[in-house]
């Protein structure tokens, strides 16, 4: 596939070595032939100077056979006019722009532009990594507002109601996995032993989420 890159920054120039070593076409574009060094000498893409909603930049950079395009400069007004030049003018399908401004996301969202809202991602991760050993997040929504983990959930929960785990949790439970099968929870299902117990929850929050889940019941006198 050929894909399309705005933006040679550190991102912009890993993800198009990335997709080359799978074996994709990669063009990148940038206002300033210094960003192009980020390549490195082994790289083969196409390098065109350029802003890249240009028309003719696109152009010169094989939009018109892009399947994929990805907009990943350091400007969310440049990401989010090239992405929409992209999927409105060239008909790119596969479109993703790069947000700094999380509450720009869900507006993007709206004209169909799948955004990664970088602040919220990079604050969880840098959460999970200090405080609790790298906890994964399975789902992420596309603008980063919303994650879906799975909670290191205590023994003490079980006999516990769904309605009475989420309360505790300020967050909803999406689904149980129980004896390998998917459950879609009401809140007052009860809470099984060896239940995988999986938590949406709104991002900056994952953490206290997930160190809530860990901690035993409140007691109650």
């Amino acid at each position: 596939m050929h894909v399309v890159i705005m933006g040679c920054g550190r991102v912009g120039a890993a993800l198009a070595l990335a997709l080359e070593r799978l074996g994709h076409d990669v063009a990148v574009i940038d206002q300033s032939l210094q960003a192009f060094r980020r390549l490195g000498a082994d790289f083969h893409g196409q390098q065109v100077r350029g802003v890249g909603f240009d028309r003719q930049v696109l152009i010169e950079a094989g939009i018109e056979r892009a399947g994929a395009f990805a907009a990943v400069s350091n400007g969310d007004n440049s990401n989010i006019i090239s992405a929409r030049v992209a999927r409105e003018t060239f008909g790119v399908t596969q479109v993703v722009a790069r947000i700094y401004d999380h509450k720009r996301a869900a507006v993007y969202e709206r004209l169909g532009i799948p955004t990664v809202a970088t602040v919220p991602w990079t604050t969880d991760r840098f959460l999970r990594i200090l405080l609790l050993d790298n906890e994964p997040v399975p789902w992420r929504d596309p603008s980063g507002t919303v994650a879906v983990v799975q909670l290191p959930l205590h023994e003490g929960w079980a006999g516990y109601l769904v309605g009475d785990l989420e309360e505790h949790l300020g967050a909803r439970v999406a689904f149980i996995v129980r004896f390998g099968t998917g459950v879609l929870p009401h809140h007052d299902t009860v809470v099984q032993a060896d239940d995988q117990v999986y938590a949406a929850a709104v991002s900056g929050t994952v953490t206290d989420v997930v160190t809530a889940a860990a901690t035993a019941p409140p007691t109650t006198s």
